[in-house]
């Protein structure tokens, strides 16, 4: 007879290796098996690994030795494929690129979903179509494999099933999916809203390249008021220069048209980017031209990373800026950034917002998304997925405050 298990997991990175680490963990629980909250009590230890910057790997490593001396530990994600079978030590089993990629070709399509809690959301394709000139994610990743449109909706109903009702679809870039089977994300997103139950769609990161081939359809698709008014675009520079010595195989002009077609339809949409600051040939002419980009296109939200060479990406041993050129680039790109999310959310003040409360705050408050995906603090504790009609009346620094009106 089987003996059942209990399970710890932790996952780092972005919302497509979290998506996968649940979802993967669904895939090998069995009848009995539990997910537990402390490693020390788990007879298996499952980790979703990071390595888009080396500090990142560094952690990933010294954390993956601290659980693997507790007991049996699995690792999947980014890390594997970039570290050369230098995982496989005592106690640790690797889920490596190859066989990773042959789970999306069938094994991550069909599984039973045990445990809802762990999930973050679907992932819908492996890979990319770039060939970024910095990204280890690409050659952890491998080229575009994108998954059945039947089997994600089918995911997604199963989510829904199990009381979900915030739906992620992620990958590297949501954009590219379906070039290598025949089918664009437009499609996909229509397919999912056949799904006849209350719920709210959130589309996961796109790069400009794709998403500009399939605009039109795209803003088409998010009509729908069932999908979050909320892009994530990662533009990386506002310098043509810097993103043809990245590769990026786009221009600024690209992610502005973007940006603009996008606030024509949804006046109130969040933007969300990607900024990388001390890139190899980045000067104070790429920075200014950045700082306008930011200045003009007034993103919601602004990941800032200073440049982390990788091994094995074409970028690695390139000279780059001085360091406390780098450093002071970063600080005026946030301060920046945070007059214009201040400005941006103090415009919200008096405004009726329909929130949907997704978590549990602090201090029995409950916490939302409005139909832009803004964060929205009410008091009291509220039903999860729940929605309600909060007028803001304050601000924080990343969220807005409401009270409620009904």
């Amino acid at each position: 007879m089987r003996m059942s298990r209990k399970i710890y997991v932790e996952s780092y990175g972005c919302t497509l290796q979290k998506s996968e680490t649940g979802l993967y963990t669904n895939s090998i629980m069995e009848d009995g098996d539990t997910i537990v909250q402390n490693p020390e009590d788990a007879d298996l230890r499952i980790i979703g690994t990071c390595a888009v910057i080396k500090k990142t790997e560094d952690h990933m490593i010294r954390r993956i030795g601290e659980l693997s001396d507790s007991g049996k530990t699995m690792v999947i994600g980014c890390l594997p494929p970039v570290t050369l079978g230098s995982l496989k030590e005592k106690n640790v089993d690797v889920i490596g690129n190859v066989e990773f990629r042959d789970l999306y070709r069938g094994k991550l399509d069909d599984i039973q979903i045990r445990e809802p809690s762990i999930l973050d959301g679907i992932p819908i394709n492996q890979g990319c179509t770039g060939s970024c000139n910095y990204c280890i994610s690409r050659i952890a990743r491998g080229k575009l494999l994108s998954r059945p449109v039947d089997k994600i909706r089918g995911q997604a109903l199963m989510q829904i099933s199990r009381g979900i009702r915030e739906i992620r679809i992620s990958s590297l870039d949501t954009a590219a999916y379906g070039k290598d089977i025949g089918i664009r994300l437009p499609e996909l997103i229509r397919h999912i809203l056949t799904i006849d139950e209350d719920f709210m769609l959130r589309v996961g990161m796109m790069e400009p390249k794709n998403t500009a081939e399939i605009i039109e359809p795209l803003i088409e698709a998010y009509r729908n008021r069932k999908v979050f008014k909320f892009l994530h675009i990662p533009v990386q520079s506002g310098d043509n220069r810097i993103l043809d010595l990245m590769n990026r195989e786009y221009e600024v002009e690209t992610y502005f048209d973007i940006v603009r077609r996008f606030r024509e339809d949804f006046h109130d949409a969040v933007i969300s980017t990607d900024i990388i600051a001390g890139y190899p040939g980045d000067d104070e002419e790429s920075f200014e031209n950045t700082y306008k980009l930011l200045e003009i296109s007034r993103p919601d939200i602004v990941n800032i990373t200073r440049f982390s060479p990788r091994q094995y990406t074409k970028d690695f041993g390139k000279k780059t800026p001085p360091s406390n050129l780098i450093k002071r680039w970063s600080q005026e790109f946030t301060e920046l950034h945070h007059r214009i999310i201040e400005e941006s959310y103090s415009s919200l003040i008096g405004r009726t917002k329909r929130v949907m409360i997704t978590e549990m705050g602090k201090n029995n408050t409950s916490v939302g998304r409005d139909e832009s995906y803004r964060p929205v603090v009410v008091p009291g504790a509220h039903q999860k997925y729940s929605w309600i009609n909060a007028e803001i009346v304050e601000t924080g620094p990343t969220y807005l405050i409401g009270k409620i009106t009904g």
